[in-house]
């Protein structure tokens, strides 16, 4: 699985890369078909401290997963991120 990752307004730093590489690479314990994926980091311009937003795009056979969620970190994001999909990969594997 191919992962690319694209953030607005930011360079991530090494830890975080890694921390995202290591998070969805256990994805495809769980769907082996994942075509590739997709991660966008974004810094929201709000005023509190959940600002924080990571974006995932699995590319998928049928219809692609996407999971998107905002909170005070980027790690906590991508963590939440991957259990959504962790959980739609599982469904859609259930269903094929």
């Amino acid at each position: 699985m191919k992962i690319s990752v694209q953030s607005m307004g930011l360079t991530p730093h090494a830890p975080l890369e890694e921390h995202i590489e290591k998070k969805l690479s256990k994805l495809e314990n769980y769907y082996d078909k994942i075509v590739e994926c997709k991660v966008y980091l974004k810094v929201e311009n709000k005023s509190d401290k959940e600002n924080k937003t990571a974006e995932i795009l699995l590319a998928v056979p049928g219809d692609d997963i996407v999971v998107k969620k905002t909170s005070a970190s980027f790690e906590e994001s991508l963590d939440q991120c991957a259990e959504v999909a962790k959980k739609l990969l599982i469904k859609k594997k259930e269903l094929a």
